[in-house]
């Protein structure tokens, strides 16, 4: 086929357009490997062919848009002013004209989402299903980009090739092997033969990611295999995750469930994937050395090349397993070697320190296959770490013998059986044909051993999480040689007996079972950044408070009612944090519980009900702290539901006359409550003297003013240790919880002896676990902590810090409205080109940062501000990771 496009200017093209079909109106070229094409008024698309088509392949395409119309988002054929719908012109030049299908090209995003991936392989199915009753004589051609013709395209095309031309060679030799050698039961029909991310056309949805939707380029419509369209469809992915050639696993499950595949269909797939992209391959270096002025075909170069690296990652026969979703092979045998105690290295085990922690391999013991590793994890990594190996590690003493647990010979290092090979290292093997049980050598170092049922193949010592049961399927467990039973299957997990409304983070959560510092571990052993526990105040097991807390509880844990020195003490150091004049601790379990407590004494003290507190507010779940939370995220009722006793006024940076209106109903409240720096909101400052000006109308009226510092307090705002300091006054109550316990369930109220003792008039006050030995010391180790390690002064290094950073990512990305907070405690709001909340772009954000190993969430009425509390020990390193990540997530979608 002549594949160099034809030779028309723009010139030329406008007056086909306008001679032929009628049509005016601005024109501009778009790219095209062998056409030319030419988008017409914003409206059309010009098609000019190249010489090489034939009339019954054009016809061929315009019979297929109209047998799809309707059923799919496809361009449609206008008629040419002769009759038919090609045009020709020229020296033998044909065009045609089709309507223009609006939206963004797949290929125009960088990153796609599982979602979208699965979305993709489903309009494949789906078009490979309404084709499936196609036919017209020029379906039967010769096109260089059938699969069928793989081997053949590029025996006449890799001489273009300079560099990697015997990779590709023996890849694709490979691959069509695989092919013919499945061929004759591989499934034949109409196809598009070219749908890829850039004759996919989209719209965006409402969570600013793509929805493919049209399909454009029939260009390649042909009769093919139809594992190959999904083969070219899949090819196209994987420059998109070139770290991640399973990512396409979506695409390849969606098709599935419109066409279902076949075993064989399923055993082509991935040969057909290396072949079509060395097909591109080859094809574009070709294609530029025929046209080099043909930017379409080199600017694609690279990432086709990338595709191509991509494919051969992964075997064929692991690949196949994935799509299979083959499970683990198994194998049983003696051991070959003397039996050692196996060592944990996996999240749950008693490794000491954090995640990132040295280890150093111990002497006499081994270590299992299949279970993912601590020790293999990584902080600060965009992409999951291999973290699960195929092997079995062991340190025996040099010299032990090793012997054959199967019948087979050694030769250059490996054991090769009937069905598998049996890969040591560590070991000196004797070469030449072993019975089982037979010696075949002497251990001369570490040992690492691996079984692999794919001849000549060795396997990478770890895979990540989302590779390894593909590649567990063709490498048992080599545990057995070893005497080591499997990995202990995890224990089922299910939040089936908790209600169904008690919140968790993500739709699909990763399964958290460790924290060290501002970073959290899942259990396969990937790291993500902390970057909402501003509940681990302190970071996560920090060593001297798991001490303490481990000391007391073997000296005595018991209810507040007894004495004991650690009540008082702790007492006596948050009186002491508290201004003159509150001197009196209630100690409680939670910042719920330490709220509503506020408001009955403000209520008993005052002799009133009525309390005023600020709208878009949350202030916890209890009875009396749910009354006075207003915030529209967390009950999207909040506002018409109050109680009587509670009088809700305008939250004060929404509404710049909030404070006036607030003056205006303030009546004889019993009190007022608000957080002294919005939290729940975004990490929003009060503005300056409302605080001020609010607390002097209440206490006038006899009132109150409760400072809720359970989210703000304790120095995370790093110029002040309480969120009211940056307002310049002094609460009656304050309330505080959260960062106090780092995780343990402790909360206090700090007040005036005169408002405590009011409590008498209604009783006397209790808490089991409040107070308790086990929650005194865990406070005050907190406390010294934060004092001894300068939290509070790290909190504003690492804040301003970041505030620049999410600053400078407000310049460049214009969804950064604006950017709240002081210290570590931020938002960042995120907001539409017409300014109204990216509520499901900040969701869908979300998603995108956990997949780049950040946890973050939405928060505020609208959830449309990122909510920046992490712990306190954040360092500046951990800051830039976060920008780089959200930058990241910005620049290539989400």
């Amino acid at each position: 086929m002549n594949v160099v496009r034809p030779d028309l200017t723009l010139d030329q093209a406008r007056e086909v357009a306008d001679t032929c079909f009628g049509v005016r109106g601005e024109i501009r070229e778009v790219g095209s490997n062998q056409d030319r094409n030419y988008v017409v008024d914003g409206r059309f698309l010009l098609k000019v062919a190249n010489a090489g088509y034939t009339d019954a392949e054009l016809d061929a395409q315009d019979a297929a848009l109209l047998h799809l119309a309707g059923r799919m988002k496809v361009p449609e054929p206008r008629p040419a002013a002769g009759g038919g719908h090609v045009a020709r012109f020229g020296d033998g030049l044909r065009a045609r004209l089709l309507t223009f299908v609006p939206g963004t090209p797949l290929i125009d995003h960088a990153y796609l989402a599982p979602v979208v991936v699965g979305r993709l392989g489903d309009l494949a199915g789906r078009l490979v299903a309404n084709l499936a009753d196609l036919d017209h004589p020029g379906l039967d051609r010769v096109s260089q980009w059938d699969l069928r013709r793989a081997r053949t395209e590029i025996d006449q095309m890799i001489g273009s090739l300079s560099t990697g031309r015997d990779l590709v060679r023996r890849a694709a030799d490979q691959a069509c092997d695989r092919l013919d050698a499945l061929a004759a039961d591989l499934r034949t029909q109409a196809i598009h033969g070219d749908l890829t991310d850039d004759n996919v056309v989209c719209s965006i949805g409402p969570d600013g990611r793509p929805v493919p939707e049209g399909v454009i380029d029939f260009g390649d419509l042909g009769h093919g295999w139809i594992v190959g369209e999904l083969a070219v469809t899949c090819a196209s992915l994987l420059h998109h995750a070139p770290e991640r050639p399973l990512a396409i696993l979506p695409a390849v499950r969606a098709f599935q469930r419109v066409v279902p595949l076949t075993g064989d269909e399923l055993a082509a797939l991935w040969p057909a994937i290396v072949a079509r992209a060395a097909v591109l391959v080859v094809s574009g270096v070709h294609q530029a050395l025929l046209e080099p002025d043909n930017d379409y075909a080199t600017e694609r170069q690279d990432a086709e090349f990338r595709a191509f690296e991509t494919a051969l990652s992964l075997p064929f026969e692991v690949a196949e397993a994935a799509f299979r979703e083959t499970p683990p092979a198994r194998f049983f045998a003696a051991p070959i070697v003397p039996v050692l105690p196996v060592r944990d290295l996996s999240v749950t085990s008693d490794l000491p320190g954090g995640v990132v922690e040295a280890y150093t391999p111990e002497e006499g013991v081994a270590h299992r296959a299949g279970e993912p590793r601590l020790t293999e994890t990584r902080i600060h990594s965009f992409d999951a770490p291999a973290t699960v190996p195929l092997g079995v590690e062991s340190r025996l003493p040099a010299g032990t013998a090793v012997h054959a647990p199967f019948d087979g010979e050694v030769h250059l290092g490996v054991l090769r059986g009937a069905t598998l090979d049996l890969r040591l290292s560590g070991v000196d093997l004797w070469e030449g044909p072993v019975r089982a049980g037979d010696q075949i050598g002497a251990v001369s170092g570490p040992v690492y051993a691996t079984l692999c049922s794919v001849r000549d193949l060795e396997p990478p010592a770890f895979v990540t999480p989302e590779e390894s049961g593909a590649w567990q399927a063709v490498c048992p467990d080599p545990g057995p040689l070893f005497g080591i039973r499997p990995a202990p299957e995890p224990a089922p997990f299910s939040r089936d007996a908790l209600a169904d409304v008690q919140e968790h983070y993500y739709a699909d959560p990763p399964r958290i079972e460790r924290g060290w510092r501002q970073h959290l571990t899942d259990v396969n052993g990937r790291t993500y950044l902390d970057m909402v526990n501003n509940v681990a105040a302190i970071g996560h097991a920090h060593p001297r408070l798991t001490e303490a807390v481990s000391r007391q509880l073997a000296l005595l844990n018991t209810n507040s009612r007894f004495n004991y020195r650690a009540i008082a003490e702790f007492s006596r150091r948050l009186a002491d944090l508290a201004p003159d004049p509150l001197d009196t601790v209630f100690l409680v379990n939670s910042g719920s519980e330490a709220v509503d407590l506020a408001l009955r004494l403000v209520q008993v003290a005052t002799g009133r009900e009525e309390t005023l507190c600020v709208a878009e507010a949350y202030h916890g779940w209890t009875m009396a702290s749910d009354a006075v939370s207003t915030s529209t995220a967390d009950n999207p009722n909040a506002l018409a539901t109050r109680p009587a006793w509670v009088r809700p006024v305008p939250a004060p940076h929404r509404d710049p006359d909030a404070l006036a209106k607030t003056l205006a109903v303030i009546g004889e409240p019993a009190g007022f409550i608000a957080e002294a720096f919005y939290g729940n909101a975004g990490g929003i400052p009060l503005p300056d003297g409302y605080l001020a000006a609010v607390y002097s109308a209440v206490r006038a009226k006899g009132g109150l003013c409760v400072a809720d510092e359970v989210q703000v307090g304790y120095g995370r705002l790093g110029r002040h240790f309480w969120g009211f300091e940056q307002q310049g006054v002094v609460p009656d109550v304050i309330t505080i919880a959260k960062a106090m316990g780092n995780g343990h369930p402790l909360g206090a109220v700090i007040t005036t002896r005169e408002i405590a003792e009011t409590y008498r008039r209604v009783g006397y006050f209790f808490s089991s676990a409040g107070g308790s030995p086990v929650s005194c010391v865990t406070g005050m180790t907190v406390l010294d902590v934060i004092e001894q390690e300068g939290l509070q002064a790290n909190a504003l290094t690492v804040g301003d810090r970041l505030r620049d950073l999410m600053e400078t990512l407000a310049e460049k990305h214009p969804i950064i409205g604006a950017v709240h907070g002081l210290g570590l405690y931020m938002g960042v709001e995120l907001n539409r080109p017409d300014g109204s909340p990216a509520t499901e772009e900040t969701s869908a954000i979300c998603d995108r940062m956990l997949e780049l190993g950040v946890v973050v969430q939405p928060t505020g009425d609208h959830l449309n501000i990122l909510k920046i509390k992490p712990p306190m020990v954040l360092s500046e390193e951990s800051a830039g990771f976060f920008a780089a990540a959200l930058e990241r997530t910005l620049r290539d979608g989400w």
